[in-house]
């Protein structure tokens, strides 16, 4: 469609030399603290543009950086990742808007274009990397979650997914060759977030029934309706999706064990899946157990995502498990109540996902 294909609408305005000053010793404390970044991913026409263009030029009394890369699967996740140094000069050109925002495109060195917000991250509330030609956001969004090289200078805060509404299940249904199937699964299997965009043209039920089949992929994603993207931006900004200290969600995700597994509705093998075990797990054994299905693809089984709360033998601390593909963090979250029922609970999104040999597999992490 054409709102995806244009670019952001501008305002390019003069700097105030007026208000720009350098970080002074009371401020600097603030300025060490992470500017979180929504990554924004989708079909070419689904309405990525037309959200970016929403928050550009929204009185939303926020300062937020948006970057449009133009690396595409043919240049490559990990070039893009590369900071190319002063010679680089890959950052085209920072345009600041009339609303405080401030815009840029970015050819290959995204590294390169953060490194020169976070050197003016006093003034910035957040940052959106609009992903166009990215078909699967999770070497992007590995590399922002635990990444050395951007020193925790800037942290990953969520994945946006914008779906078309209209032809979303055209697309879920698309099938390329007999090996593959759309990207449409991976970018609802990797998202936090999914906006159901152009929901006036479809019916309420075509609504519901297609919130279902987005459920089917990825029961824990958020899935907002929205016309022409208006969306509040408070579901999209400040998620702190991979925050270990901001676990509620997910425990009260996790609450509904059962309802989390899902059917897959298209034979394409792309589900989520919960698991439990009531005893405690020792911390070393479940790691292993992880590394076998994410590095050694040991269960010919494809994790996207996996979320999980643990009970760890010798431990009174709630643990918390991420992971992103091949990129996984544990970590204690918070001290368990005396009342609470200590019960392991993961959830996996994935292809060709082994729903026996899952639950065998984390039995075996017991002590």
């Amino acid at each position: 469609m054409a709102d995806d294909e244009e670019p952001p609408m501008a305002v390019q305005i003069q700097p105030d030399t007026s208000v720009v000053k350098t970080i002074s010793e009371e401020e600097s404390s603030d300025a060490v603290s992470s500017v979180g970044v929504t990554v924004i991913t989708g079909y070419l026409g689904a309405g990525k543009s037309t959200l970016v263009n929403y928050i550009l030029n929204g009185n939303h009394g926020k300062k937020i950086a948006v970057i449009l890369n133009e690396f595409g699967e043919e240049i490559g996740v990990e070039r893009a990742m590369i900071n190319e140094g002063e010679g680089g000069a890959l950052v085209e050109e920072w345009v600041e808007l009339a609303n405080g925002c401030i815009c840029c495109t970015v050819k290959h060195s995204l590294v390169q274009a953060l490194e020169q917000l976070v050197q003016r991250k006093d003034r910035l509330d957040h940052i959106l990397l609009e992903t166009t030609g990215l078909a699967n956001p999770a070497p992007l969004a590995s590399i922002l979650w635990l990444d050395d090289q951007l020193e925790s200078e800037v942290k990953l805060d969520c994945i946006v997914t914008v779906v078309d509404a209209k032809n979303l299940r055209f697309q879920l249904n698309e099938r390329r060759d007999s090996s593959s199937f759309p990207e449409a699964f991976n970018q609802i299997a990797f998202a936090d977030t999914v906006i159901m965009n152009k929901v006036d043209l479809i019916s309420q039920e075509e609504c519901d029934e297609l919130e279902k089949e987005i459920h089917s992929i990825n029961s824990l994603a958020n899935v907002i309706r929205s016309v022409r993207c208006q969306v509040d931006l408070s579901n999209i900004l400040d998620c702190q999706a991979y925050d270990s200290t901001h676990v509620s969600r997910l425990e009260s995700l996790l609450e509904a064990n059962k309802s989390l597994t899902t059917t897959d509705l298209h034979d394409s093998g792309v589900r989520t899946l919960c698991i439990s075990e009531p005893q405690p797990i020792n911390l070393d054994k479940i790691r292993l157990w992880l590394e076998e299905i994410l590095w050694d693809k040991k269960l010919d089984m494809d994790v996207y995502r996996c979320k999980a709360v643990l009970s760890i033998q010798n431990s009174d601390q709630l643990h918390i498990l991420q992971a992103v593909k091949e990129i996984y963090e544990i970590v204690p979250a918070r001290k368990w109540s005396e009342e609470e029922n200590r019960v392991n609970k993961i959830v996996f999104i994935g292809h060709k996902l082994d729903e026996e040999a899952l639950k065998t597999g984390l039995r075996e992490c017991r002590p």
